[in-house]
């Protein structure tokens, strides 16, 4: 794994320990579909929540949660209703009654000291 690789694997790592932290129950982490990736999918009570992680090295690049843009969102809406017609409804049958909402997860990374990971909910 390259330096990248390895710097968005712990981020996910450690998104996945704040919502677990938040309550949430992590069901998947790294979906794919031929259209793209879903970092974590989460249930949050009776909500399923398709969360985008960035993580970044302290001035490297814009912040984390600048990172998604429209289009991105686009993305990510388009991902959650593949993964829920390939997995939610196979199990369950009708849609998560809590409906779907789309979170991000910055980590950012600084040169000394602990990450700071900050959890929006609801971005798009």
């Amino acid at each position: 794994m390259n330096a990248r690789g390895a710097l968005g694997r712990y981020g996910e790592d450690l998104a996945a320990r704040r919502l677990a932290e938040a309550g949430m129950t992590v069901l998947e982490r790294n979906w794919r579909c031929r259209t793209g990736e879903i970092d974590i999918v989460a249930a949050d009570g009776d909500a399923l929540v398709v969360c985008e992680v960035k993580a970044r090295r302290v001035g490297a690049y814009e912040h984390p949660m600048a990172a998604v843009t429209g289009r991105k969102a686009e993305r990510l809406r388009r991902l959650a209703a593949c993964w829920l017609a390939d997995r939610w409804l196979e199990q369950h049958g009708t849609p998560p009654t809590g409906g779907v909402r789309i979170d991000l997860v910055g980590v950012l990374l600084p040169r000394r000291g602990a990450p700071v990971v900050e959890h929006v909910r609801g971005v798009a």
